[in-house]
């Protein structure tokens, strides 16, 4: 959900001047459409939360949790690398939220900013204010179509989800999957609502698939490495990055430090090949240094 200039002014209870200072500021999340200022409710709110005042909750050390969307190849480092860290992935906006909220001590992310094509930017995700951010380069991913083996619809791009025929499976909102899709849809000309959506949305990569697997949905949005697991068909469509925030004092944590030592062993490396869709040649980069 999008708010305007005057909505997020009463929303916040601030004059729409103040809200304009604060854009030219660089201080609160927002996307420019047409010349038109727009504010992501979401982004707003995780602002806010960051500018909590004696919140007792960021004196104390986050849990060893990584949340976020879930990563075929993320998963399965966390078990191998004997890290001690646990995952909990619930799509890319809930751990940014709970990085925030220090519930969690790393967030997996993948979220693109539809107005400059980038991902995962810290001004846009309500993470603008944390004056400790790193943002790690995880990954780059390929994204696409998993559909049923031997393709029986026919399905070859964005333009046949909008088919009356077509069962699309759909992630839950807030999650990096989910904004991808409603960007190319948009970027197709094709609006949300004549989309033949299944009944539930899936909540990580697995269950998107086995959705396809089972015939609950035809086609859905998702990474190359999950249509693999599962034997599926793949439609690539677009290359993402796929990065790991936390506090920088995470960093140092024996947890994250045993996590990283382990991206840089042989075995990681074969594994990135064989689940496939992935280049880990930036891994470990640091795209953001508060």
């Amino acid at each position: 959900m999008y708010l305007t200039t005057s909505e997020v002014a009463a929303y916040l209870r601030l004059k729409e001047r103040k809200v304009y200072d604060l854009v030219r500021q660089g201080q609160i999340p927002c996307s420019r459409v047409t010349g038109k200022l727009l504010f992501p409710r979401q982004q707003v709110d995780l602002w806010v939360l960051n500018h909590l005042e004696g919140d007792q909750a960021q004196r104390q050390p986050p849990p060893a949790v990584v949340a976020g969307s879930q990563d075929p190849l993320l998963e399965w480092a966390i078990r191998e690398s004997q890290s001690d860290l646990a995952s909990l992935c619930h799509g890319s906006g809930d751990g940014v939220r709970r990085l925030l909220e220090s519930r969690a001590m790393v967030a997996g992310v993948h979220l693109l900013d539809p107005a400059s094509g980038r991902y995962n930017q810290p001004m846009q995700l309500g993470l603008g204010g944390v004056r400790d951010l790193v943002v790690l380069r995880w990954a780059t991913r390929c994204q696409g179509l998993l559909i049923a083996a031997d393709n029986p619809l026919g399905i070859t791009g964005v333009a046949d989800l909008a088919r009356p025929d077509v069962r699309v499976a759909h992630r839950q909102p807030g999650a990096g999957a989910a904004q991808l899709l409603a960007y190319l849809l948009a970027q197709a000309g094709i609006a949300e609502t004549s989309v033949h959506w299944v009944t539930h949305p899936s909540l990580n990569e697995d269950d998107l698939a086995l959705s396809v697997l089972q015939g609950e949905a035809d086609v859905g949005l998702g990474v190359e490495a999950a249509a693999r697991r599962q034997q599926l068909e793949f439609i690539p469509l677009f290359d993402e990055q796929f990065d790991v925030m936390m506090h920088r004092r995470s960093y140092f944590e024996p947890s994250v430090q045993a996590l990283l030592a382990f991206t840089r062993t042989p075995r990681f490396a074969e594994r990135a090949e064989a689940l496939g869709g992935y280049d880990i040649s930036q891994l470990g980069n640091v795209v953001y240094n508060a």
